[in-house]
C-alpha cells in the first residue's frame, strides 16, 4: 500500500461531515477500539476465520433484516437497533482485522485512501476492486 497523503484524502473529502458535534462519542480510535474488542472475543481458535467471516455474515443480516421490516411497514426506522447491529458488524470486522495481524487503523485508511482516489477519478460509481 503506498504511503498515505492524509491532505490528499482530505481534500477528496472536503465536502465536510454529516456527524453533528452533539451526535460525537468520546474519542476512541479504532486501535483502541480493536483492542478493547479482542478482550471480549470467545470463539474457537482452531475456527478463527470460520467463525469470523460467518458471524459478521450473520450480523450483516440482522442490519438488513431490520432495515427490511422497516421497508415492510412494520413502523418506524429503527435507527437505535440498527446502530446496536452495527457495533456487532463492527466487532467482527475489528476481530477479524486483528486475525489477520493488521490494526484496523490501518484497514480504514486504507479503504479512505482508495475511495480518494476513486473520486479524485470520478469512478466512484460503477463496480469492480481495480476501478
Amino acid at each position: 500500500m503506498a504511503k498515505w497523503d492524509v491532505k490528499k484524502i482530505e481534500k477528496a473529502f472536503n465536502k465536510g461531515t454529516t456527524i453533528h458535534q452533539d451526535h460525537i462519542a468520546p474519542a476512541l480510535t479504532l486501535n483502541d477500539y480493536q483492542n478493547r474488542a479482542h478482550k471480549t472475543a470467545v470463539y474457537p481458535v482452531n475456527k478463527s476465520l470460520e467463525y469470523l467471516i460467518t458471524g459478521l455474515s450473520a450480523e450483516v443480516g440482522e442490519v438488513s433484516g431490520k432495515v427490511a421490516k422497516y421497508y415492510r411497514k412494520d413502523g418506524e426506522f429503527p435507527k437505535e437497533a440498527v446502530l446496536d447491529e452495527l457495533g456487532d458488524v463492527l466487532w467482527f470486522v475489528a476481530e477479524l482485522s486483528t486475525l489477520l495481524g493488521s490494526p484496523l487503523s490501518k484497514v480504514a485508511m486504507g479503504n479512505i485512501e482508495k475511495l480518494a482516489s476513486r473520486k479524485e477519478r470520478g469512478v466512484l460509481k460503477g463496480s469492480g476492486d481495480n476501478r
